[in-house]
């Protein structure tokens, strides 16, 4: 790298600046680097016009290059003033977006040489690449990204780069309106693009080469109001194409002046774009080279000190090394989006382990192939091309409760260009775990988060996805059970131990993310009834086997009209419960829900298929066989014979029941806890139990005990109420029962120690 005069005298003043107390006094060995500088720039003035020389009383300012003779100086559009000042004076969190959008101006300008070079080969001249190359210097605070693209006339410049005719900046201060806390996500949106180069920079300059005109132009702005174009007075440097160089800030050069930076920005929003992106990298090599007759002598003389010193006596030839290992640094150009836009090729051209490939580059941070995936092209009021994977494992960003994770899976792209990762409301939160990118060239580069929420494409495509989404899951339902993966010599034992080893790939997947399905029946209301066929439960006939609702219906008895259910911690827990015993005597299918989602899943699930859905420890339970009339008259029955019995243990339960009744389903137990038909379960109240801190705050409402009346220890009580109401026994007997059947049903006992000494004063 050549360093001129002007360069050194510009570090001589930077390095005596470091060691100053106060910036504002130069001392006198100073203003003799101020001389220096003052000599350097006349000398070499003709030689390179365009030296960067940072001002020795502003750090932040720097002199820009000099233009040509035939300067010309413009004021900036009104809104166009605006919408720097928005920028420039605005807090912002993301300020990359600056690189993504220069990029992004680039790949359209490739695309326009491109077109017009499909007719006319001759439009490419003598640059026939079609590229864009990124460099910076941190010595001089800038970095450059140059294309070889269409280019811009002088005309163009100016209307392009400093008026709202084209720079469509009235939208943005619209959208703004008025408003900056946001507006970092704005910037580059609306087609105001360029101007986000001001979030880093203190200065810009564009120089650019159009084949309709012999001479190259450069335009330079400080986004103080006004800007100058000129004829280049390098002449043309370019070929064809822009470069743009920014004059970076003080306090932005540790974050942009730096390789691995600029190369992470690159790969976040821009690593598919189609045209190569070069940065120029340094390169470290280790090379061997001779070593010079000195150096020679004083490698053989250290090794005759060391074999003075050795001790063993035993002399060995001495290894005199000829050569020195040296470290070289060079710098050259290398490609940093190698990736491809799969989902811009034909279905027909893509390979499985493109897909494969593909997935792990869009979703980091997953180790396996995609489980399932669907590649589309939507076409008619919205014109789109999709990629959506099914993962085949859960990743970190998935380990936190579901209510919690708000990272949405899909990448929205525009013309290649990743415009957003962290779109909230592409996709409902429950489908955070499907993966993959969206790319719309009908959606405009420039849109911010928040009109994207609003924005009547983005919702169409949101509900295109959805759709797509929930037909790869349904369709992976459908998929027949895989054949098991037999050996010839294989036997019928062999054969039947490997087909029941064997897990359909829609029941891995509902392990998988089947909490989630459950979280979009609660939230997602115009995808219920399609999720609701994706729900998968075990039940008191499937042997633990998971089944559809779909499944569960096909079972029902004829004349059963309703979906019976239990929810408890385990299936093991449900299997055990008490409530089951009439339904198991009739050979009535009862499903399981042993999540505590299910506990707010069920209640957005009124019906299905025209069955309504019967929790079966609820109050006023009939299971719908039973002979209206002869039931009838048994409550009465009962009723009477027990109303002594019913009121006697209410008035020693007092508020910790509601009401005492005779029960429709206690089979083999002497009394049923059950809930209000409004209320919540038992299950749920352990859930809210367990998690509220220390049990605060949360109100169980009073249960309602069913007691049975064919129950040996039901008729006992009675006897012993009407024989002996007030005794230690009967007492001893009713608070037994009372304990015993919050044990069964799933309540929680409220003082154990009292528990335990009625029921040894009972035994005893």
């Amino acid at each position: 790298m050549k360093v001129s005069k002007l360069a050194l005298a510009s570090l001589m003043v930077f390095g005596l600046a470091a060691f100053s107390n106060n910036n504002a006094v130069v001392n006198a060995q100073e203003e003799e680097v101020v001389d220096a500088v003052a000599d350097a720039v006349e000398e070499e003035e003709e030689e390179d016009p365009f030296t960067v020389v940072p001002e020795i009383d502003d750090p932040e300012s720097v002199n820009m290059p000099d233009l040509g003779e035939d300067a010309e100086e413009h004021k900036f559009d009104a809104d166009v003033k605006q919408v720097m000042d928005i920028v420039i004076n605005s807090l912002y969190q993301n300020k990359d977006v600056f690189l993504r959008e220069l990029i992004s101006n680039a790949s359209d300008a490739l695309d326009k040489i491109r077109f017009l070079s499909l007719t006319d080969k001759s439009v490419l001249g003598d640059t026939p690449e079609m590229e864009m190359r990124i460099t910076f210097d941190k010595e001089a605070k800038t970095i450059t990204i140059r294309d070889t693209g269409v280019g811009m006339t002088r005309n163009e410049l100016v209307e392009n780069l400093g008026t709202v005719a084209k720079s469509g900046t009235t939208n943005f201060v619209n959208a703004a309106g008025g408003k900056t806390g946001d507006l970092a996500n704005q910037i580059g949106q609306f087609g105001v693009g360029f101007y986000s180069s001001f979030l880093v920079a203190s200065r810009v300059q564009v120089a650019s080469k159009h084949n309709d005109e012999e001479s190259q132009f450069v335009w330079q702005s400080d986004a103080k109001g006004d800007f100058s174009v000129s004829t280049d007075p390098r002449g043309n440097t370019l070929g064809r194409g822009s470069e743009i160089t920014l004059f970076i800030k003080e306090k932005e050069k540790t974050d942009f002046l730096d390789e691995g930076g600029l190369e992470r920005i690159i790969k976040r929003y821009s690593e598919f774009v189609t045209f190569p992106i070069l940065l120029y990298k340094e390169k470290i090599d280790y090379i061997e080279i001779p070593l010079s007759e000195d150096e020679a002598a004083d490698e053989a003389e250290e090794i005759f000190d060391e074999d003075k010193d050795d001790e063993d006596g035993v002399e060995d030839e001495p290894v005199i090394a000829k050569t020195k290992t040296e470290k070289v640094v060079t710098y050259e150009y290398e490609r940093v989006n190698e990736e491809r836009a799969i989902w811009a090729r034909p279905k027909d051209t893509v390979k499985d382990e493109d897909y494969q490939a593909f997935f792990k580059t869009v979703a980091k941070g997953y180790a396996t192939d995609p489980m399932r995936w669907i590649h589309f092209d939507a076409e008619g009021s919205v014109n789109f091309k999709s990629i959506l994977f099914l993962p085949d494992e859960k990743g970190a960003d998935m380990m936190s409760p579901i209510q919690t994770q708000d990272k949405n899976g899909l990448k929205l792209y525009v013309r290649n260009v990743l415009i957003n990762d962290e779109f909230k409301d592409l996709m409902p939160k429950w489908m955070n775990f499907i993966k993959g990118v969206v790319d719309s060239d009908d959606l405009s580069l420039n849109v911010n988060r928040e009109t994207l929420q609003h924005n009547k494409i983005i919702q169409s495509v949101g509900k295109k996805c959805q759709q797509k989404s929930i037909a790869m899951m349904k369709n992976l339902a459908k998929e027949p059970m895989p054949e098991p993966d037999l050996e010839d010599d294989d036997d019928e034992e062999d054969i039947a131990r490997k087909t029941k080893l064997m897990v359909h790939p829609y029941i891995k997947f509902w392990k998988l993310f089947g909490q989630q399905i459950k979280w979009g029946v609660i939230d997602d209301y115009s995808n219920r009834d399609k999720l609701t066929k994706l729900l998968r439960y075990t039940s008191s006939k499937s042997d633990g086997e998971l089944i559809s609702m779909d499944d569960y219906v096909s079972r029902m008895k004829e004349w059963q009209t309703q979906i019976f259910f239990i929810t408890a911690l385990s299936e093991d827990e449900a299997k055990e419960s008490p409530f089951l015993g009439k339904f198991n005597k009739k050979d009535v299918e009862v499903l399981y829900l042993t999540e505590p989602i299910d506990e707010w899943t069920i209640p957005h699930l009124k019906d299905y298929d025209g069955k309504s859905m019967t929790l079966i420890t609820k109050d006023g339970v009939v299971i719908g066989d039973e002979d209206e009339d002869l039931e009838e008259k048994r409550k009465k029955f009962y009723k009477k014979k027990f109303i002594g019995l019913t009121k006697r243990l209410k008035e020693i339960y007092g508020k910790k029941v509601s009401k005492i009744k005779i029960s429709n389903i206690a089979e083999g137990d002497a009394a049923l806890f059950v809930s209000s038909k409004h209320g919540g379960s038992a299950n749920s109240d352990r859930i809210m139990r367990g998690q509220s801190f220390q049990n605060k705050g949360i109100v169980i409402k009073p249960k309602i005990m069913e007691i049975n009346p064919r129950h040996p220890f039901i008729t006992k009580l009675l006897a012993l109420l009407e024989t002996d109401p007030e005794s230690d026994d009967t007492m001893d007997a009713a608070w037994m029962l009372y304990d015993t059947t919050c044990m069964n049903t799933g309540y929680e006992i409220e003082n154990i120690a009292v528990s335990h000494n009625s029921l040894g004063t009972y035994v005893h």
